[in-house]
C-alpha cells in the first residue's frame, strides 16, 4: 500500500501515514488472536479490537507544551507519540515549517525528523521521502539519528543522500511533471531499491534508541 503524496501536499499527511504504519502492527496481532477463537464470534471481536485501538488513539492526551516532569511521567509506548503530537501542534499553529523546525529543542527536532524518515522508508522507500520531503532536511537527518546514536541508520542515510544527489537530474524530469503515474515511474530511475532493503534490514531497535535518549536527558526533549 502506497499513500505517496504528490503535487506538493501537506506535511501533515506524512504524519497520519507514519501514524497508521505503527497501529497496522497491533491491529494484525488483534486479528492473529481473534483467528484462534470462536468462528462465529470473530467478525465481531475483530471490529471490537480495531474500534477500540481506534479509539485509543483518538482519545489519547495531546502534549501542546512538555516539560522534564511531564516527560518522565508518560510511558515509554506513548513516548515517542507525545512528542510527535507536540510537533504537530507546533505544525497547525503556525505556517513557516522550516521556523518551526529551527524554533524546537535539539531533541524534538531530531525526533521529527528521524520519524519522518522511517515512516516514509517503511511505507514507500528512500525515492518516497525524498519526493514527498524534497530531501530539504535529508542532511540533518544524518545528524539526528546520530544524535540517537543510531548509527546504522545514520550511515545508510548519509549513503542514501549521496545516491540521490547523483541521480537528482534523472528524476528532476518526473518531479517536473508532479503526477502519481511521474512518482511511480521514477523508481525505475532511481538506484535508491538496494538501500531500501538494508533499512529494512538494520538490527538496531530505533524506537528504543530514541526513548533512552529521552530518558537519559528530558531536558533536551522540553517546549512550550
Amino acid at each position: 500500500l502506497n499513500w505517496s503524496i504528490t503535487c506538493g501536499g501537506p506535511v501533515m499527511l506524512v504524519v497520519m501515514r507514519q501514524i497508521l504504519m505503527r497501529y497496522i502492527p497491533l491491529l494484525l496481532a488483534a486479528v492473529f488472536v481473534i483467528g484462534c477463537s470462536d468462528s462465529a464470534n470473530q467478525e465481531t471481536a475483530m471490529d471490537d479490537s480495531i474500534q477500540k485501538a481506534l479509539d485509543d488513539f483518538k482519545n489519547r492526551k495531546i502534549y501542546t507544551s512538555l516539560d522534564v516532569e511531564t516527560l518522565r511521567a508518560i510511558p515509554d509506548d506513548n513516548l515517542e507519540q507525545a512528542i510527535v503530537d507536540y510537533v504537530i501542534h507546533k505544525l497547525e499553529s503556525g505556517s513557516d515549517e522550516d521556523a518551526m523546525l529551527r524554533s524546537l529543542s535539539e531533541g524534538n527536532r531530531a525526533l521529527w525528523l528521524t520519524w519522518i524518515v522511517e515512516g516514509e522508508v517503511n511505507n514507500g522507500g528512500f525515492n518516497q521521502y525524498y519526493w514527498n520531503t524534497n530531501g530539504r532536511h535529508s542532511s540533518e537527518a544524518v545528524t539526528s539519528f546520530d544524535f540517537f546514536s543510531a548509527s546504522q541508520h545514520a550511515e545508510l542515510m548519509r549513503e542514501a543522500n549521496s545516491v540521490r544527489q547523483q541521480e537528482a537530474a534523472a528524476i528532476r524530469e518526473y518531479e517536473d511533471k508532479n503526477t502519481l503515474e511521474a512518482f511511480s515511474e521514477s523508481y525505475k530511475a532511481s538506484k535508491l531499491g538496494p538501500l531500501d532493503d538494508r533499512f529494512y534490514a538494520l538490527t538496531e531497535d530505533l524506537s528504543a534508541l530514541r526513548i533512552a535518549k529521552i530518558r537519559q536527558s528530558p531536558e533536551l526533549f522540553t517546549g512550550d
